[in-house]
């Protein structure tokens, strides 16, 4: 048994030359700090457009939850119409405020006002899920009507202009 040693047929490279190597990989391009920058000015006015699209309620920039025909129709339907939902939160904040009055009956008028609202919120809710449903199945009867009523209650509880995407009628407009 032979104990030849053969070499490796190149020398062994600098630690500086082997760090480099691993540091730059074929996968990833040499970038420089201009081309970083820019790319991130483009990234961020994407996502600025991308966004703008979707508060507009164009169809390629909703997401899944928000996507088709059906879900825009509730959309629609619930923009044009009040509900007392949308009041809520201004009126907790008046709750809020009565509250810290240190007089037992405004304290407990603002208590009962809030969940009377509450209560009216959610009674306002069941009918107007309802009411989507057989409004949807009516105009689209191939369609599935799961997730619209809540889909629908929960747009309706949110102030109006925080809507997203926003609203595309105005109050008292007829849906069709």
């Amino acid at each position: 048994m032979t104990t030849e040693s053969t070499g490796k047929g190149r020398p062994t490279p600098k630690r500086k030359d082997a760090q480099a190597k691993v540091k730059v990989s074929s996968l990833s391009p040499v970038v420089t700090k201009e081309q970083k920058r820019s790319q991130k000015l483009a990234s961020r006015q994407d996502r600025v457009n991308s966004r703008a699209a979707y508060l507009r309620g164009e169809e390629g920039a909703l997401p899944l939850r928000d996507k088709g025909a059906e879900r825009r129709f509730v959309r629609n339907y619930v923009d044009a119409r009040r509900s007392i939902g949308e009041y809520f939160l201004p009126i907790i904040f008046v709750v809020l405020v009565l509250t810290l009055i240190q007089i037992p009956a405004v304290q407990f008028s603002a208590i009962a006002l809030m969940y009377a609202v509450l209560l009216a919120a959610v009674v306002d809710g069941i009918f107007l899920g309802r009411k989507i449903k057989r409004l949807v199945h009516a105009k689209h009867p191939s369609s599935n009507t799961k997730g619209l009523a809540m889909y629908a209650w929960l747009r309706s509880t949110q102030m109006r202009r925080l809507r997203a995407p926003h609203p595309q009628t105005k109050v008292g407009d007829v849906v069709n």
